[in-house]
């Protein structure tokens, strides 16, 4: 048996403990309910039933039973500073996810998660798919800020996972990368799989997953290049793959190959790039909703040392 001893998250005050566990771990409202029942659920020390309500300020320990069901990742509710609500609906809530954050939890990941923010913030997210991936319809990489959308109805999560399956979303990056790409314009069209030796990395490969990005160089600096980046299918790390495929790794990305000597320079300790523009139709209505994120402060400075440095 595993205790997790949680803060009561804002948004959950008032909440009955069955429903907030179910929420805040990633459990069925069932398992939390019977976990309670057993005893197994406690507000600042005092045994609590399924149907009590959570009080604010509290913290709240909960018994998990060491069984299969409870061996994978859990979702903990808490809130990430510097995650911004772009746009809110009853269907569809679009984030702005700082560097750092997880789309939500996975095994070996201890860090604050999408997931678990929306839910500390109150949020009432899709249920459908697995118990720690509720509402996520696509992902950015930990190292990756910028816009994601999150379902928060079950239409919403049928409607967006479709629609990104079927690449109509726009999605749009910008991203810093090392030298001058040839041509200008042009498209990465390069299978993506594991990587032939190193697990935690992908490759080009020739039994890969098709993937296909198409870019457009909108300055160029001595030392890099800043580019505009469409992507037509979503594999992961589908972008840092392809340009260090063509030896114009992102600033900053030293697992793909990256000049060490330039990132510090920059003062980057993670890649140069950035979910820049998200556009969709709205799930429920058929409207183009657009999106657009501003650089965070570290790859803003990071691109002004460039231009100032590299003239």
């Amino acid at each position: 048996m595993t205790t997790r001893t949680l803060p009561v998250p804002d948004g959950l005050v008032g909440e009955r403990v069955d429903a907030a566990l179910a929420r805040m771990l990633g459990l069925s409202r069932t398992v939390a309910a019977q976990i309670a029942a057993d005893g197994g659920v406690r507000v600042d020390g005092r045994q609590v039933g399924k149907s009590d309500r959570l009080t604010p300020d509290a913290w709240i320990e909960v018994d998990l039973p060491d069984t299969p069901a409870q061996a994978g990742p859990v979702v903990v509710a808490e809130p990430v500073p510097g995650m911004k609500i772009m746009y809110d609906d009853d269907d569809v809530v679009v984030i702005d996810k700082p560097v750092g954050v997880a789309a939500h939890p996975s095994v070996g990941w201890t860090g604050p998660t999408v997931v678990g923010a929306l839910i500390a913030a109150g949020y009432t997210i899709a249920t459908s798919g697995a118990a720690e991936r509720q509402g996520i319809v696509h992902r950015l990489d930990v190292g990756t800020s910028g816009l994601m959308v999150v379902a928060k109805s079950e239409h919403a999560y049928s409607v967006m996972k479709r629609a990104f399956k079927e690449r109509t979303v726009e999605k749009v990056y910008h991203a810093l990368v090392q030298g001058h790409p040839e041509p200008t314009t042009g498209t990465i069209d390069a299978p993506i799989g594991r990587h032939p030796n190193h697990d935690y990395k992908f490759a080009v490969v020739a039994d890969g997953k098709p993937s296909v990005t198409h870019y457009e160089v909108l300055e160029m600096l001595s030392a890099a290049s800043l580019v505009e980046v469409h992507l037509e299918t979503g594999r992961t790390h589908q972008i840092r793959v392809h340009f260090s495929a063509l030896r114009h790794p992102c600033v900053g990305d030293l697992t793909y190959g990256a000049d060490p000597r330039l990132a510090e320079k920059v003062s980057l300790t993670r890649q140069w790039l950035h979910a820049k523009r998200l556009g969709f139709e709205h799930p429920s209505t058929g409207e183009w909703v657009e999106v657009v994120s501003e650089y965070p402060d570290d790859l803003a400075a990071a691109l002004e040392v460039v231009r100032g440095a590299y003239r």
